[in-house]
């Protein structure tokens, strides 16, 4: 079989484009993030002098040194190490109540469900672009590697299919065109009833039958509407909706902006979607000039010195890419871009997106040496006294023999070779350890007591530093 080969110049071009569009997005929406009604922008307003700071482009520099330093195909609790070492500090909604879980001694996937409120939200589809580039030419990969950074803070939720939606139709847009293919290969990735995927087929279905702009911005807005302006399922319709109806790359950035609430991410998203599609050439001089090609990061984005510019952004990103492929037989980096007869067929392919949604999001992973360890706790994370709990335990994905302790005083009786039923007469303490052991090596989980699962009230956010509003557990104050 022909392999999809990509021309490295004209993939360089686009991967620049890509977090060039990332930014002039971005920076055109954030003035407007959060406003849950109809704007008239037609351009910046006001016009800047430099990018916005931007946690859309912050996350992915954590992910880009996280590539450099493990590998293309790091195992979720690396990508956890990471996070928990560079951007501990993001006190936002599903940030902060992962790290919130983090600290309890959790893990995720299950850490980014757990009594967090926001798991349908944003913060994860706007980090899509690291692996559409990453496996350019290969959705399901990047569909695979978008499913295991989602599971950090948005497992299982609206953000998690926004997330693989837009990292497989990405990855795509660098050797397909058409919209309406590159939205089809993007939904093949993601269940069929998530709200998500209708939000986006409303879009399709409002411009297929020509409606006006506003009156699919309204439909969007009445239908999928949500009291959290960074909901993910309404700001999917809104940037689809800038995609297909506007003219040209400033008025389909407008279009998407002026839908209104989460913003500088609906325009941040599309931006870099039109920057792989069209290239540099693509976006006009007036668009770049305002914002240049530097990369301005939050004051919670900390510990090592991201890129200083897109163009460094852009040669690091292409030097991962060309790893990831040096290890794929049907897709190649070459002199010039080869697309074989059944592209469209091959782009579709979602195995990869459907073994990783089908992966349990109710459980805690570790590493072991150089294994992966799950415990799956059947449900909540949580042991009360008198009701005993089924949990069982893979090893990089399959069950095999396992022994497990527990704390002094509970009860813990096997059920097969790697499950077990536990349990505790007496009053259950808040965090308590539960031990896996596999040979001679040996990880542990935490399992919280009802005292430390009492809930969190809907739609409030983490403690934070009244100075410098990061999490008060993270606080970046100087000392």
């Amino acid at each position: 079989m022909a392999a999809i080969t990509i021309g490295r110049a004209e993939f360089r071009d686009k991967v620049f484009a890509c977090w060039l569009g990332k930014n002039i997005g971005g920076t055109l929406g954030a003035p407007l993030e959060g406003r849950r009604y109809v704007h008239a922008l037609e351009f910046y307003e006001p016009v800047p002098k430099e990018p916005a700071a931007n946690d859309d482009l912050d996350l992915q520099l954590v992910w880009l040194k996280l590539l450099e330093d493990e590998g293309t195909d790091p195992p979720l609790p690396r990508l956890v190490e990471y996070w928990s070492r560079y951007a501990s500090a993001y006190p936002w909604n599903e940030y902060g109540f992962f790290m919130r879980n983090y600290a309890r001694g959790l893990r995720p996937p299950v850490a980014g469900c757990f009594e967090n409120y926001f798991v349908d939200e944003m913060g994860s589809p706007i980090r899509s672009e690291i692996w559409a580039c990453l496996h350019a030419g290969d959705p399901q990969s990047a569909a695979r590697m978008a499913w295991k950074d989602s599971a950090l803070d948005h497992a299982g939720g609206e953000g998690m299919w926004g997330e693989m939606f837009w990292a497989a139709l990405e990855a795509a847009a660098f050797v397909e065109s058409d919209p309406l293919t590159l939205i089809r290969i993007g939904l093949e990735m993601i269940p069929l009833s998530s709200h998500v995927a209708r939000s986006i087929r409303e879009a399709v279905w409002c411009h297929g039958a020509g409606l006006p702009w506003g009156e699919a911005r309204d439909r969007i807005a009445s239908r999928f509407g949500h009291l959290q302006p960074c909901n993910a399922v309404p700001n999917h319709g809104f940037t689809i909706i800038g995609w297909l109806y506007g003219r040209d790359f400033g008025d389909r950035l407008c279009k998407a902006v002026n839908c209104g609430y989460d913003t500088d991410c609906t325009g941040a998203t599309l931006g870099s979607l039109l920057g792989i599609l069209g290239g540099s050439a693509a976006i006009p001089a007036r668009w770049r000039e305002p914002v240049g090609t530097r990369i301005v990061v939050y004051q919670f984005t900390r510990g090592f010195t991201p890129p200083a510019s897109i163009e460094n952004l852009a040669d690091r990103t292409v030097a991962l890419a060309e790893q990831a492929a040096a290890a794929k037989s049907d897709v190649a980096f070459g002199p010039a871009t080869i697309l074989p007869a059944d592209l469209r067929t091959r782009l579709s392919r979602s195995d990869l997106a459907r073994e990783a949604r089908a992966q349990d999001t109710h459980m805690g992973l570790e590493m072991c040496g150089n294994r992966e360890v799950a415990l799956h706790y059947g449900g909540e994370p949580v042991l009360r006294s008198g009701v005993g709990r089924e949990v069982r335990v893979t090893v990089d994905g399959r069950e095999e023999p396992v022994e497990l302790s527990v704390p002094v005083g509970w009860t813990v009786r096997r059920l097969g070779p790697a499950a077990f039923l536990i349990a505790s007469d007496q009053p259950v303490p808040d965090r308590n350890r539960l031990t896996v052991r596999l040979g001679g090596d040996s990880v542990d989980f935490t399992i919280l007591g009802p005292g430390e699962a009492k809930g969190f009230p809907a739609g409030d956010n983490v403690p934070t530093c009244p100075k410098c509003r990061a999490r008060v557990e993270a606080c970046i104050c100087p000392k």
